[in-house]
């Protein structure tokens, strides 16, 4: 495990999330959309960030209403991004238990990242499938089923308190 347990408004991580292409306010000290949030770095500096947000039903636009989103993910040479992010969502188990039924999503904006093969690499790499495009801005959604997942485990500055099942952040 690499990734460590951070907050919404870490200063370490605003760098990181500044350089993120769907950066809506750089330099605003909080870089998670609203609501329930995953933050987790990588690396002594930090050299990756990952967000999982997980959005009320109701407050959702898109067709996977109810899923966990990777809202961000930077990665400046932390690892492989594939092995990164199956340890980001092992980590995010680790705090929310088992996900929904939709599993998480993430959307990939092609107009805006680097020019590949296919869209989402690393993500596919990672067991991630294309699933359609938002209606919108029409951004490719690649989503992870439950059976696909890894296992939960503990970033590196969690804890979990005996009896009650709660993960405490050191």
């Amino acid at each position: 495990m690499r990734w460590r347990v951070s907050s919404r408004a870490d200063k370490e991580a605003l760098p990181l999330a500044d350089r993120h292409y769907n950066r809506q306010k750089v330099g605003s000290p909080q870089f998670v959309p609203p609501g329930r949030c995953v933050v987790l770095l990588a690396g002594a500096p930090a050299k990756a960030l990952w967000v999982t947000s997980w959005p009320f039903p109701e407050y959702t636009k898109h067709a996977w209403a109810g899923a966990w989103v990777n809202s961000l993910f930077r990665n400046e040479g932390a690892g492989l991004s594939s092995e990164l992010i199956l340890e980001a969502i092992a980590a995010t188990r680790a705090v929310w238990g088992d996900p929904p039924e939709l599993g998480m999503i993430t959307f990939v904006d092609p107009r805006k990242v680097r020019k590949k093969r296919d869209f989402g690499r690393c993500y596919r790499r990672a067991g991630f499938k294309e699933v359609g495009k938002t209606k919108d801005l029409g951004l490719i959604a690649l989503q992870l089923l439950p059976a696909d997942m890894p296992p939960a485990e503990l970033a590196i500055n969690s804890t979990l308190q005996l009896f009650s099942g709660d993960i405490q952040h050191a």
